[in-house]
């Protein structure tokens, strides 16, 4: 096909004219072709909005108002939506025309961003280009198996590694596991129990364990010596440490990566993902120590023993290296930091003055807000109501008002859980948190005034919890 074939294809293809046509049909769209149960919540919740274009650390709807976004599409919005640096790196490398996908043949961009990306870890040597955090932890957890040769993978109660049937293995959520069994064998023990680790080690069938450092669950943050420690144990019986990178890593706790905010831990196999997309190509690495991908890749005869069709293409290169420069040049981690800090702070000492609010926790730009039982009867009374319909209702109905009347996009940490996670864009800076500060005052003052709004809708959850049983 030449050129000119392509150009008129091209002029038949009008993809602003089918969203100008098709686009107001998005949620039936999506209930009638896709997962049913999503528009169905998003309804419910009050979520269903229609946002026609994003910046930055901000939606805006079809009246032109403005959405905070404190949720960065779950991480993987690390640098906000539409950096001009990463628009350019992708309009580059489509207008280069590379010689892309040969398979047989080098390319440059997967080399430089290997370099790019080992020099933040310099004990580790070697990198696997994946497409997403979970093909990165099934990456990991064949490498550890093959390296080893054993079979049986530690986790951490209420990890979250992934939901492919390898990564589901290492899950600590039993609702995302229920009807999925058979899976690989594997054991969870606690974070920080170094007990619990040295007893399953000495049974000498582990191949490895793998943590994260703060865990996206509830913001879990492994207690102080945590990883050194099981680093050492774990290599004193010859098993392996895969520390999972994929929503804490590329400065979101503070550090480039968030286990090393410990001296002395060097992971065996480290996963990332998520922010390295720069939020438009997927992506992901699996970083590793020289002898373990020696070892999998032994011989010509096991060069393909491991791949990902879309590995190492060159638009996700492309946006991961401009997603390190732009890092580098903007002092990404060192924002975070800061920032995360200066809203952490601020939202701690609003404890004494709201009793149903139990806990601020978390590093950089990963902050988890915890709610628990109040003191007074009145508020009691009411908190009694919504636990015993389900446990996380208080949460999402705070997370609700944030949305409706401040235009503040968040989310529960979990299922279940009493907590908020807050991961915003790592751009952010004073201004997002005098905005959320303010907006997250103003719906505590509700939920703890005499009526109020919240508790209205609190009713309506406790209907929809009950009618789901």
């Amino acid at each position: 096909m030449t050129t000119a074939d392509c150009a008129a294809d091209t002029e038949e293809f009008d993809l602003g004219r089918l969203l100008a046509e098709r686009g107001a049909e998005r949620y039936e769209l999506h209930a009638r072709y896709l997962n049913h149960q999503l528009p169905r919540m998003l309804h419910t919740i009050g979520f269903d909005k229609v946002y026609e274009r994003a910046e930055g650390a901000y939606f805006w709807d079809t009246d032109g108002d403005d959405y905070l976004d404190m949720l960065a599409g779950f991480g993987v919005m690390g640098l906000g939506r539409h950096h001009p640096v990463i628009r350019k790196a992708l309009h580059d490398v489509l207008d280069a025309q590379l010689a892309d996908l040969t398979r047989f043949d080098c390319q440059p961009l997967p080399g430089l961003l290997a370099e790019k990306l080992l020099t933040h870890s310099p004990h580790l040597e070697r990198v696997f280009f994946g497409n997403s955090g979970t093909e990165a932890v099934e990456t990991a957890l064949k490498f550890a198996r093959y390296a080893t040769g054993r079979p049986r993978v530690l986790y951490c109660d209420h990890a979250f590694h992934g939901l492919t049937t390898g990564s589901l293995s290492v899950n600590g959520e039993d609702g995302f596991r229920d009807g999925f069994a058979p899976l690989l064998p594997d054991t969870a023990v606690p974070l920080g129990d170094l007990g619990a680790l040295a007893r399953e080690l000495k049974k000498g069938d582990v191949a490895a364990l793998v943590v994260e450092p703060i865990q996206g669950k509830g913001v879990h943050e492994a207690p102080p010596g945590y990883l050194r420690a099981a680093q050492e144990l774990l290599h004193g019986h010859k098993a392996l440490l895969i520390v999972d990178e994929v929503q804490t890593g590329l400065g979101r706790t503070g550090d480039f990566y968030a286990y090393q905010h410990e001296e002395g831990v060097e992971p065996d196999l480290v996963c990332v993902a998520k922010a390295l997309s720069g939020g438009y190509v997927p992506v992901s690495a699996t970083l590793g120590k020289e002898w373990i991908f020696k070892k999998v890749y032994s011989s010509m005869d096991r060069v393909l023993v491991h791949s990902a069709s879309f590995g190492s293409n060159a638009q996700a290169m492309a946006a991961g290296l401009a997603v390190l420069s732009v890092m580098e040049n903007e002092q990404i981690v060192a924002n975070a930091r800061a920032t995360g800090e200066l809203l952490k702070t601020r939202l701690a000492a609003m404890a004494d003055k709201y009793e149903l609010l139990s806990d601020v926790r978390g590093r950089g730009l990963m902050i988890g807000i915890e709610f628990g039982r109040p003191r007074s009867l009145k508020l009691r009374g009411r908190w009694t109501m919504l636990q015993a319909a389900r446990k996380g209702l208080f949460a999402q109905m705070v997370v609700v008002p944030l949305l409706r009347r401040h235009r503040i996009l968040t989310q529960v940490s979990g299922d279940h859980l009493e907590v908020i996670k807050l991961i915003p864009p790592l751009v952010v800076g004073e201004r997002e948190v005098d905005r959320f500060v303010e907006a997250f005052t103003e719906v505590m003052d509700d939920a703890h005034s005499g009526g109020g709004l919240m508790w209205d809708f609190g009713k309506t959850l406790v209907k929809q919890a009950v009618a789901n049983r």
